[in-house]
């Protein structure tokens, strides 16, 4: 089953969120920015309160503070006068705008506002920040569109052609690396991803990073940029990289900055889908084994075909070992049971890879999303591992109404996704598992670690243990032994 379609005209509670608010995500990975909406105030406050509330990080998002008046005579003069005191008070060393419903049903001309403002503030000045602007209505997406839009407008408007020198002044790099492009994961699903590398020996330009920039240490005083972040000039680096790592099944091909790097700068595209579970980490793994073994080859000599690929490093390996242990050790608690699994749809995909990996069955896979991919990516990394006919039901673009009207019918056992569905959970009396954004009923939604054989089997021992603790709870003896 594809896309759900509703006997009712408007939303009722949407299972994603504003666009706009995935640009801001993305533009805090970035070292020296500062996130800024052309809109109404109203817009910064309540993304503000969301991002706060699962990262448990300050975060200040600048703002045209547009009002009634500037709804009907635009909103130009506010933006020129917001972006004068974001640079005089914060000084970025760059300033990613995005736009909002309000700018975009008007009709502000963002590119020619920025255009007029560089000519009247900047003109010739090296030190003022560099503005990147992308388009985000919330009328035309959700947040992953306004992500997978930033990222794609950081690349699009920094990085250099191979033979040109860095956009920003620096020298680049002298040797090629390699660009990833995680999507919207975790501080450290991002933090795991670089050790990855390391072990692999593979320099990489990761962007966006807010690794550090949304889940720091605590410090005395507090820095109005917080440190972090991917580096301007590694950006402006990416087109001379090797190889673009992309994560994400479900991607846009109009969003795709791994894309525009293939096709504008020559780049190598490698998309994979969320390496969620053991087989979409083993082809991670055996990417960065391949772009490893190239590295480390003599210049001008190619491996044989028939030459064995490199080993997992020691610590990959042996965590490997320990989930396909724990899998073992633990299939008899998670056999046979139904899920219901809902979010963004590259982690809807990732999960439900994973579910089918542990014996559990998803039933109903949803998402706000509307890529018109996600039911195929499903099958696509659950069609060997589920029995004949009992593939998930699929619902793209939908809203809560919709999930909570079929789960009635399916009963579940548990549900996987953020906090928007405890009171679903709450109602079927059922486990809720809170993953991906937002978690807002839960302290420490920016530490959840989804990603490789660690992340795996951290999911693994959440799922069992969760479900474990609802039989012994519903018992009406109890039991402390099993």
């Amino acid at each position: 089953m594809g896309k759900k379609t509703p006997d009712f005209i408007s939303t009722t509670n949407a299972c994603k969120l504003c666009r706009p608010l995935g640009a801001v995500l993305a533009f805090r990975g970035v070292a020296g920015a500062v996130p800024y909406l052309h809109g109404s105030q109203g817009c910064a406050t309540y993304m503000r309160r969301y991002i706060i509330s699962h990262f448990n990080e300050p975060i200040d998002i600048a703002s045209s503070s547009l009002g009634e008046k500037n709804a009907i005579y635009g909103g130009g003069p506010n933006l020129m006068l917001g972006l004068q005191n974001v640079t005089a008070k914060y000084r970025p060393a760059l300033i990613g705008i995005a736009t909002t419903c309000l700018t975009e049903t008007i009709g502000d001309d963002l590119n020619l506002l920025l255009a007029q403002y560089r000519r009247e503030f900047i003109g010739d000045d090296d030190s003022a920040p560099l503005l990147i602007r992308v388009s985000t209505p919330s009328y035309a997406g959700s947040h992953m569109e306004g992500f997978h839009g930033a990222v794609m407008a950081l690349v699009e408007q920094l990085a250099a052609p191979a033979e040109s020198d860095s956009v920003s002044g620096q020298a680049m790099p002298t040797e090629a690396g390699i660009n990833l492009f995680p999507g919207l994961v975790s501080p450290a699903d991002l933090r795991l991803l670089k050790d990855i590398l390391a072990e692999f020996n593979l320099p990489a330009t990761i962007l966006p990073d807010f690794s550090d920039t949304l889940d720091g240490p605590a410090l005395e005083d507090y820095p109005l940029i917080p440190p972090g972040g991917t580096e301007i000039a590694a950006i402006a680096g990416m087109g001379r990289a090797a190889v673009s790592i992309e994560f994400g099944r479900t991607i846009p091909d109009n969003l795709s900055a791994a894309g525009w790097l293939a096709a504008q700068r020559g780049v190598s595209r490698k998309q994979l889908g969320l390496p969620l579970g053991l087989r979409e980490t083993d082809r991670l793994m055996e990417l960065l084994a391949q772009l490893a073994a190239s590295r480390s080859a003599p210049t001008g000599c190619e491996e044989s075909p028939t030459s064995a690929q490199p080993a997992l490093p020691p610590r990959q390996a042996a965590a490997r070992g320990r989930l396909l242990d724990a899998m073992v050790d633990g299939h008899k608690y998670l056999a046979g049971k139904r899920a219901l699994v809902y979010g963004e749809e590259d982690l809807v995909v990732g999960l439900s890879s994973l579910l089918a990996e542990l014996g559990i069955r998803p039933v109903l896979c949803a998402s706000g999303g509307k890529s018109g991919k996600l039911a195929a990516a499903i099958g696509e990394v659950t069609g060997e591992l589920l029995p004949a006919g009992s593939s998930p039901e699929v619902y793209e673009d939908c809203d809560f109404f919709d999930i909570a009207e079929r789960a009635r019918q399916l009963k579940p056992d548990l549900i996987i996704g953020h906090s928007k569905g405890y009171s679903l959970a709450r109602e079927l009396a059922i486990p809720l598992i809170r993953l991906g954004f937002p978690i807002h009923d839960r302290l420490g939604g920016q530490r959840i670690l989804h990603l490789g054989y660690q992340g795996a089997q951290q999911l693994f021992d959440t799922i069992v243990n969760t479900l474990i603790a609802h039989k012994q709870d519903s018992s009406p003896v109890g039991y402390s032994y099993m």
